[in-house]
């Protein structure tokens, strides 16, 4: 993989809500991602207790640009997952739910899965696809968002 396409890890902002009484909730940002989470106002997971809620992750680089060829985005996508994953303390074996937002479906989904059944363990979460017509930003194809469950 491309060093631009995977941020480091060498911080990761962890935020806390919570208290003895209520369930504690984590923000999680990796440092890649600081960016975005300042931009648009939103965490790109959040983890309560040992389950890791991840928001879509797309194929963008650190500096927020689309990347335009549908198997490099697709690429992308995934490692900027594997960062948040990461990030809370999962891997991709600990995806419990997956589900992922396609753009042109019918003309990428081939591409798509041949992608993901390179980066990702198959069979071992629930997936459910949609087809949309457009993401956040134009150019972007897929958004994968997924729960986990840290081991």
């Amino acid at each position: 993989m491309d060093a631009a396409l995977a941020p480091e890890l060498a911080f990761v902002t962890v935020l806390t809500w919570g208290s003895a009484i209520m369930t504690d909730r984590q923000i999680i940002v990796p440092d890649g991602m600081r960016l975005i989470y300042e931009r648009a106002g939103y965490a790109p997971a959040v983890k309560v207790g040992k389950t890791l809620y991840c928001a879509g992750q797309v194929g963008r680089t650190p500096e927020l640009s689309v990347i335009e060829d549908p198997e490099q985005q697709f690429l992308a996508a995934w490692d900027n997952l594997r960062v948040v994953l990461e990030a809370g303390g999962c891997k991709f074996e600990d995806v419990v739910e997956m589900t992922t937002y396609h753009v042109h479906m019918h003309r990428h989904m081939p591409i798509f899965r041949r992608v993901k059944d390179k980066v990702f363990p198959r069979s071992t979460c629930a997936w459910t696809c949609i087809g949309v017509s457009e993401l956040a930003r134009p150019g972007l194809l897929v958004e994968i968002k997924c729960v986990a469950v840290e081991r």
